[in-house]
């Protein structure tokens, strides 16, 4: 009888060993993203690549050399490193790596991770700080078919879009004469301290404010954060019309985006879960979102974001749309990999049990 047990206990765990390889060489040959959501990751990433050159070419009809020292890949997008729109400062290299044209892709797989799907409305702030994270969005809304709501912050940090003569509103100018025909913020605003400039130079910000008051969209120049946040947030529910705003893009660090509360800064870059919800005089449109069930995508720390989602730091030359490790990541998570996760821990709960009485 012992003898018996013992044959029954082996083949139990025999049987989990041999389904646990199974398990493993099934998620191996697993496929990647659904095709439509691969096809869409590829042409974001390429519609960027495009843009990207567009941006690079307007640049250069305007007079303005690029700073191959500071932007060896001749992307167009790296800034200066002072102006006198700059409000902060920034790391070069940070700014160098979010040219890669897979960040398109990337955004494409948050979207679609976030239940984003065709027709929707997604709202997006937008610091100048990051000019190629904005071109990422748009280009990975533009091949979801779904319309980017934009309030655009044209103060920018160390090499940002803070270059004299091609700074946040003459890239929208090149972008939609080029790749985004048509396309314009919802609002915008100096960005900056208090979202009013405060850390810029006195004439820079007069300059700006002036050609944002020309600009013919909304200009909000209001101070006061909760104002500001409300006033954000109407503009987005209005711009959206019948539409569901089905998620919300923070690219940079702009206050009116991300409030005044220190927590902000635990917050893990990508698709954000577990985001605090300060008072509403510390609270941004990021947590206004959150706290309206809308879901969050952070594009701030991009070395906490190359980390997470395996795309590669300060890369030389930039990676060919379609092949890195980020055109496989909308797997993780999909329901064909639960399925199988699930399929698997129920067959191992099932012969544990089942070898278990043998082993006493």
């Amino acid at each position: 009888m012992r003898g018996q047990r013992a044959i029954g206990s082996r083949r139990a765990v025999f049987a989990a060993a041999a389904l646990s390889l199974v398990y493993l060489a099934l998620l191996r040959v697993m496929p990647g993203p659904a095709p439509a959501a691969r096809a869409e990751m590829i042409e974001a990433s390429r519609l960027m690549a495009r843009a990207t050159a567009a941006l690079r070419e307007c640049r250069a009809a305007r007079g303005i050399a690029l700073d191959r020292a500071a932007d060896p890949n001749g992307t167009g997008l790296i800034g200066v490193e002072g102006s006198e729109i700059t409000t902060s400062s920034g790391q070069l290299e940070a700014k160098r790596t979010t040219t890669n044209p897979d960040f398109a892709a990337l955004v494409v797989s948050l979207l679609r991770e976030a239940g984003v799907r065709r027709g929707d409305a997604v709202a997006v702030g937008a610091s100048s700080s990051f000019p190629a994270f904005i071109v990422a969005t748009l280009s990975a809304a533009a091949a979801m078919g779904v319309e980017p709501l934009v309030v655009s912050s044209l103060g920018a940090s160390q090499w940002g879009a803070n270059v004299p003569g091609f700074m946040g509103l003459d890239m929208e100018e090149c972008l939609r004469s080029g790749p985004f025909p048509g396309f314009a913020p919802v609002a915008r605003a100096v960005g900056g301290e208090g979202d009013v400039g405060r850390d810029m130079e006195p004439a820079g910000r007069a300059a700006l404010e002036a050609r944002l008051r020309a600009g013919g969209v909304p200009f909000l120049e209001e101070p006061d954060l909760a104002r500001n946040v409300a006033r954000r947030m109407a503009i987005y529910k209005e711009s959206a019309g019948s539409r569901r705003i089905a998620a919300f893009v923070n690219i940079g660090g702009s206050t009116a985006n991300i409030g005044t509360n220190a927590r902000v800064l635990e917050l893990r870059p990508g698709l954000a879960a577990g985001i605090f919800i300060p008072p509403p005089s510390e609270r941004g449109v990021l947590q206004a979102m959150a706290a309206a069930g809308v879901p969050v995508i952070h594009l701030l720390n991009v070395k906490g974001l190359c980390e997470r989602y395996g795309l590669p730091w300060d890369p030389r030359p930039l990676p060919a749309p379609g092949e890195g490790p980020v055109y496989r990541r909308a797997s993780s998570g999909s329901w064909p990999d639960i399925a199988l996760t699930v399929a698997y821990i129920l067959a191992i709960v099932v012969l544990l049990g089942f070898a278990r009485p043998h082993f006493s």
